[in-house]
């Protein structure tokens, strides 16, 4: 019987592992609607994070609690990813890091794409992660309905809302620098914490919000996102 075990940050794997997780992989996940060029949801977010910071390097455990994502997942891709010279690993005690290749030229034109379809999540996380008087924040619409699975053409913007009594005026100058890089215009509507978790309000924007796919964003931890 072939074994797998966990060392450090690493799965490591004897035999065809892998290449039967390969093979369940592929049959049991269906291309992103986000980005169908790519083989999974998890390949689509993982190089967005890469991408959008290329500058840092993310363990695979760190990168698997960003996109919540399981490690076995992350490590699956990663490989994968390293061999076709799109990231760069490397040791650093226990633990394996990767990070964008930055001198791919490959890379550098897919850094566009993936910017477009899955960048809302980090970009929006960064940009308001912090900011004072943000308690939380979700992307609705056709955009999280994509990056929820739900099929449809492609999204041609961004609807955010926030949770909190930020200024409208920074609001407006995050949203202009969020679509500097996702490419697409960002519409950021802001409520405040009593209407948003007062479930006796009937306020039709927020019901639909409610009843339609969302994505958290989760600011405490800066980088991370979950679905909501």
């Amino acid at each position: 019987m072939q074994q797998t075990s966990t060392e450090g940050d690493e799965l490591k794997s004897t035999g065809n592992t892998f290449k039967m997780y390969d093979t369940v992989h592929l049959m049991r996940t269906p291309p992103p609607p986000l980005l169908p060029l790519l083989r999974s949801q998890t390949q689509g977010e993982l190089l967005a994070l890469l991408c959008l910071h290329p500058n840092q390097s993310y363990s695979l455990s760190e990168a698997a609690r960003i996109l919540d994502a399981t490690p076995r997942a992350i490590q699956y891709e990663a490989s994968r990813l390293v061999e076709a010279g799109l990231i760069l690993d490397e040791r650093r005690a226990n633990c394996r890091f990767i990070r964008a290749a930055g001198d791919s030229p490959i890379m550098q034109a897919l850094s566009d794409l993936l910017a477009v379809t899955y960048g809302p999540v980090p970009v929006l996380t960064d940009l308001l992660s912090g900011v004072p008087g943000i308690v939380d924040a979700y992307i609705y619409g056709s955009w999280a309905a994509r990056f929820n699975g739900e099929p449809g053409a492609a999204p041609h913007d961004v609807d955010v809302l926030v949770i909190g009594d930020i200024d409208l005026d920074t609001l407006d100058g995050i949203a202009r620098e969020a679509q500097g890089t996702v490419r697409i215009p960002v519409n950021i509507r802001r409520v405040s914490s009593a209407t948003w978790t007062d479930e006796n309000l009937l306020n039709p924007f927020i019901l639909s919000i409610r009843e339609r796919p969302q994505v958290h964003l989760d600011l405490a931890s800066g980088t991370a996102a979950s679905r909501g």
